[in-house]
């Protein structure tokens, strides 16, 4: 072979492996943002100086699979949501962020990626058997998610008794001193919270009567040029088997993911 046209094969090789590659590659070469509220254990939270939890370990296979550079930052609910709307210093938020035909008119989203539903927590002598049993009740939620929205919508907007915190964390620690009689929170963070507490003797009550399934999305700004490149790569992540892996990972079980895939 002639040392041009063997110069020739291996730019040609090396331009093939790199398009075999192309995952591992930004395309455009940018960095996308992502916030997080990192004080939702077991889905994101603190360990130290370091982001964990599942939403963490979901987003890197996607952006993997998708090819793309980003960066995850810890910020608060509040400013998380607020930010992903105006899309310029976050690009998009992955927090336990629950799809909803209100936050549809503000943001768009992925495609979804985990199923959810609310849950209740009070003392273990509690005689609160539903939601309804709770009008009446001091409730701690965590402001502008989807269990603020339905207590609100149960117990009345202006209600006093129903106490709104900054993130579940203070609502939970609110249930603790007897501040409030009830938590309404994600089933995951209710979970997490009765495995690492066993002495505090509190005890979870499911509500589908109340309380539906909800499905959690990456969030991001209307319009935005990520949904086409993250679908796909949520639906291929969400059929393999690192998924299983992650959520047995967090939370000790198979995933429910029929309802996803629809």
């Amino acid at each position: 072979m002639k040392k041009g046209t063997l110069f020739a094969f291996v730019a040609l090789l090396a331009l093939m492996l790199v398009g075999c590659n192309s995952k591992a590659l930004n395309s455009d070469g940018k960095k996308y943002i992502i916030a997080t509220d990192a004080s939702y254990a077991p889905m994101e939270n603190m360990d130290k100086d370091k982001i964990v939890g599942f939403d963490v370990d979901f987003l890197a296979e996607v952006m993997k699979e998708a090819g793309i550079n980003y960066e995850l930052k810890n910020v608060g609910w509040d400013t998380l949501l607020e930010s992903v709307k105006q899309g310029n210093e976050y690009q998009g938020a992955i927090s336990s962020v629950s799809i909803t035909d209100e936050r549809k008119q503000t943001y768009d989203y992925t495609a979804p990626y985990f199923e959810s539903i609310n849950m209740i927590m009070v003392k273990e002598n509690s005689t609160v058997k539903n939601a309804n049993d709770l009008k009446d009740k001091k409730v701690a939620v965590q402001i502008s998610t989807t269990a603020d929205t339905i207590m609100s919508g149960i117990m009345g907007m202006d209600n006093a008794n129903l106490k709104k915190f900054d993130s579940n964390a203070v609502a939970l620690m609110e249930l603790e001193k007897g501040g409030v009689d009830a938590v309404v929170a994600d089933i995951a963070i209710v979970r997490e919270y009765l495995k690492n507490n066993p002495n505090k003797k509190f005890k979870s009550i499911q509500d589908l009567g109340s309380f539906t399934p909800e499905y959690y999305a990456i969030l991001l700004p209307k319009g935005s040029e990520l949904k086409a490149k993250l679908d796909p790569a949520i639906k291929k992540v969400v059929q393999s088997k690192v998924y299983v892996e992650i959520y047995k990972k967090w939370f000790g079980e198979e995933p429910k993911v029929d309802n996803l895939l629809k």
